[in-house]
């Protein structure tokens, strides 16, 4: 075995994955994981930890893996993280485990993700639960939005033997896990799900349905309802457009408005009853892994896809392998290009849309080089579907609804990143409604912070 070289991990066929909407990765089976954990060198000062927003103890698990003790593996990243089977598929661990560590310097990093997901697969598939609920301590926490900050937060809580309930707005739990990433690279029923049990298993409530600051305001859980500390993970839901001539014609949509009608809704069903039409060929705006998702469920349901970004390939903000994945399946990547309009037919419904020519300057403020029009280079590319995938920013509602709540010139809710202390007393929030559009495990990061700020403050008020 080359100690540097990674155990790869098995996918589907590109081909056959392209026209089903079952996981692309296989994951490690119990020979292929011990064989990448015996590739860990166990290091004392352990950079992949401190590179993990959640912090979980990394050699230890892997040590644990090595020595085939799996629920001993299960026990150590439970002391850390709620969502072991979500952060295994789904973290970005190249830039944040896996980019530190000290393995990759010479060869590859350990596949630190895929190990985890092989310990949190097994923990699922033995009916395993490492945490547990803690000692009743009398005092009550709501948490708005069942995302991953929230139940994060919720479970942290829990263990240190709060009563938590959490409201939904939606009628099923999971926030984004749920309506935002597609099943084909996170199984709703068979992953997503049983971690919400879990987190319910340590004595969280979840009541769905339920709007805050229409249904309930958060005054009014603090004043009226009981509650001692309220923590807001409610993410930024509200979609970003580009502004352009045409984007308001039928077949344009938001990607949250397509994935949450595709993933939560079931609309490529054909008894669905929220259906969504697909076009025979979709552009795809934008650069992202949101862009990445809508283009490859699109794919899935019988279109051509481009994905249309106006810097570079080196500049594309998506996870490599999502890239890599998308380029397997088919989807074409139109780069260095910026839709300038989009036009329709004589029943307003879009029939193409107008591309305007990019070239590199010198960086912008985000430290990668703007990209800047060239002059006269516009072409015409027909198309009878948009998906605009450009970020989405929180919805006001809360913020509007909240006496002494403070938000800044982008919508979002100001916190504290050490503890997630908001500018009203008792209110904590974390998440993407504090950060804007980021990852599920920054996210998980935002909510763990917040929950040993409430502790402490109700500890101490």
């Amino acid at each position: 075995m080359d100690v540097l070289k990674r155990v790869p991990v098995r996918e589907q066929d590109p081909k056959v994955r392209a026209t089903n909407f079952e996981e692309v990765c296989l994951g490690y089976n119990d020979e292929e994981a011990k064989a990448e954990a015996e590739r860990c060198l166990n290091c004392k000062n352990a950079q992949c930890v401190k590179g993990c927003p959640v912090s979980i103890h990394i050699p230890d698990f892997i040590q644990k893996v090595k020595d085939g003790d799996i629920k001993g593996a299960a026990d150590v990243i439970g002391l850390s993280s709620a969502l072991p089977a979500v952060c295994g598929r789904v973290c970005p661990q190249e830039t944040q485990c896996e980019g530190k560590c000290i393995r990759g310097f010479k060869g590859e990093p350990i596949s630190i993700g895929k190990l985890e997901r092989y310990v949190a697969d097994w923990a699922r598939e033995h009916d395993y639960v490492a945490a547990k609920p803690g000692k009743p301590n009398g005092k009550r926490v709501a948490i708005v939005g069942s995302g991953p900050s929230g139940l994060t937060c919720a479970g942290d809580l829990a263990k240190l033997g709060y009563d938590v309930t959490i409201f939904e707005a939606f009628h099923q739990p999971g926030g984004v896990l749920i309506y935002g990433i597609p099943e084909f690279r996170l199984p709703k029923d068979r992953v997503v799900r049983p971690e919400i049990e879990n987190v319910k298993k340590l004595g969280v409530k979840i009541d769905t349905n339920v709007i805050i600051g229409r249904s309930v305001t958060v005054d009014e859980l603090l004043n009226e309802e009981g509650f001692d500390a309220v923590f807001i993970g409610s993410g930024a839901g509200l979609p970003r457009f580009m502004n352009i001539p045409g984007e308001t014609a039928n077949g344009v949509y938001s990607a949250n408005e397509f994935l949450t009608r595709n993933n939560l809704m079931k609309a490529y069903r054909e008894d669905s009853d929220t259906p969504i039409k697909v076009g025979k060929k979709v552009v795809v705006v934008g650069g992202g892994n949101v862009a990445m998702d809508a283009a490859r469920t699109a794919l899935r349901l019988g279109a051509e896809v481009h994905v249309v970004y106006r810097r570079s390939e080196e500049e594309l903000p998506a996870r490599r392998e999502e890239v890599h994945h998308a380029k397997q399946e088919g989807i074409i990547f139109d780069l260095l290009q910026n839709p300038v309009e989009i036009y329709t037919d004589e029943n307003d419904w879009v029939k193409g849309i107008k591309i305007q020519r990019m070239a590199l300057g010198e960086p912008d403020a985000s430290g990668r080089r703007r990209p800047e029009p060239i002059p006269g280079d516009v072409y015409d590319m027909e198309c009878d579907m948009v998906i605009m995938s450009l970020g989405t920013s929180p919805n006001p509602l809360i913020k509007d609804t909240t006496k002494g709540l403070d938000t800044n010139k982008h919508g979002c809710i100001i916190a504290k990143e050490e503890n997630g202390e908001t500018t009203k007393q008792g209110v904590y929030a974390g998440g993407d409604a504090v950060t804007g559009a980021a990852t599920v495990i920054l996210a998980m990061g935002a909510g763990k912070a917040a929950a040993q700020g409430i502790d402490e403050y109700l500890r101490n008020k």
